[in-house]
């Protein structure tokens, strides 16, 4: 089988082991950053162009910091994660305010700070104005149902809970026209972890005549056009990883032939990619503590999917990597497991990997996106720390390993003195 790289050896995962336990998320700043630098770099052509980094995938401030100083933006979906942009510098219309099913709080914020703001419904807003107010400039989500696959994380369109209809957007625009909306924004997002490069240069296709088909009917213009995210990684050796300067060939090429010749340029693309920004930058790095044999082989780790819940929620694969039997054969099939009181508790099934023994270090690619932030608390396990490789080879531990008093922290002891 193909194996994959890493940007550490056993010795220096020993090292980092004696001052910080297993299990961790490691994250390679080198890589990530020239990685967001391609993405920049290949859009540079668009006027405007901005990265708005989705907050889900890796909400670290760290994380948000380092792709800031490239000149992306933050793509959030809830207060806390607007407060955490803040906290890394980026505010204003530097965040991209992208929700569903939205709080006034989250509105209110979100408006106060001069985000840019996306509704998810035509409902929106009314709410939005008899609640907060209108901004000023404001974008609608589209989803194209029928006329756009999905794919098996986000579902087929006309499934997912996300977005206006065609008929709705132009509804929502003559009402926010009327309003006295004078700037406009579009969105879309409907596909999760897709490799196919045309995908997206099918969308933009798409965005750009739905764009010009709006001006014309309701004679609006529009500022940015957000083309959502949803850029794959090879999680799997085999696979290759989406061509960004194929995409932006093929979506330059769109936009002359539908935005510029419509005379509506300029007008300023917009990304919120996540997964393909941090995802394969990131590593799980765990220790075997039991194998177990019975009908089969397991392999017990330290780490559970309340760690890594990928595998667990979508039966995602991720490469392993067993610490110095990078060259070894693969003899033996194993289910590679944690400890919580679930079946589904596990990162691979008959996965053929070397001899594996207690107190092996094995290593999970591609945790760098939608890994320890889709992390919880069931069975009381504890979150793990999240440390940076730095440019320089040293570490920085950019979050803690909670504890049991964190654990403890949200309930109130005091009331259960008296209880009965």
């Amino acid at each position: 089988m193909l194996g994959k790289q890493l940007p550490f050896n056993k010795a220096q995962i020993e090292g980092i082991i004696n001052q910080f336990p297993t299990p961790f998320h490691i994250y390679d700043e080198k890589a990530m950053v020239e990685n967001a630098k391609k993405l920049v770099q290949a859009f540079a052509w668009n006027e405007g162009f901005k990265e708005f980094f989705a907050v889900k995938a890796t909400p670290n401030p760290f994380i948000i910091k380092l792709l800031k100083q490239v000149g992306f933006g933050a793509d959030c979906s809830s207060l806390p994660e607007i407060e955490l942009s803040e906290k890394a510098g980026i505010t204003g219309s530097d965040i991209m305010f992208t929700s569903n099913n939205t709080p006034v709080y989250e509105y209110k914020k979100a408006l106060e700070i001069g985000a840019n703001i996306n509704l998810d419904d035509i409902s929106h807003i009314d709410y939005l104005e008899q609640n907060v107010g209108l901004p000023n400039i404001i974008a609608c989500r589209y989803n194209p149902g029928s006329l756009k696959a999905g794919n098996t994380i986000i579902g087929e369109p006309e499934d997912a809970k996300y977005g206006f209809t065609k008929e709705q957007m132009f509804e929502g625009y003559r009402i926010l026209k009327d309003k006295g909306i004078k700037r406009f924004g579009i969105h879309t997002m409907v596909a999760s972890n897709e490799l196919n490069p045309d995908y997206f240069i099918e969308t933009a296709e798409l965005m750009f005549n739905l764009v010009v088909e709006l001006h014309k009917k309701l004679d609006i213009r529009f500022e940015f056009i957000n083309l959502g995210g949803g850029i794959g990684i090879p999680y799997r050796p085999e696979q290759k990883p989406v061509d960004l300067q194929y995409v932006s060939n093929g979506i330059r090429k769109k936009f002359d032939e539908i935005i510029v010749a419509n005379g509506l340029a300029p007008i300023k693309l917009f990304w919120e990619a996540g997964r393909v920004i941090t995802g394969p930058y990131g590593y799980l790095v765990t220790k075997v503590q039991h194998i177990k044999k019975t009908y089969k082989k397991f392999v017990g780790l330290d780490a559970s999917m309340s760690n890594l819940m990928r595998p667990a929620l979508y039966g995602a694969y991720h490469h392993i990597t067993v610490l110095g039997k990078e060259n070894a054969p693969l003899l033996e099939k194993y289910d590679v497991t944690g400890s919580l009181c679930e079946n589904n508790d596990k990162f691979a099934i008959a996965r053929q990997l070397p001899i594996i023994e207690p107190n092996d270090i094995l290593v999970i690619h591609d945790s760098g996106a939608h890994g320890h932030a889709m992390g919880f608390n069931y069975n009381a396990k504890l979150r793990s720390s999240e440390l940076l490789l730095r440019t320089d080879e040293s570490v920085l531990e950019i979050r803690r390993a909670e504890t049991i008093e964190d654990y403890f922290a949200t309930l109130n002891f005091d009331n259960l003195k008296h209880f009965n």
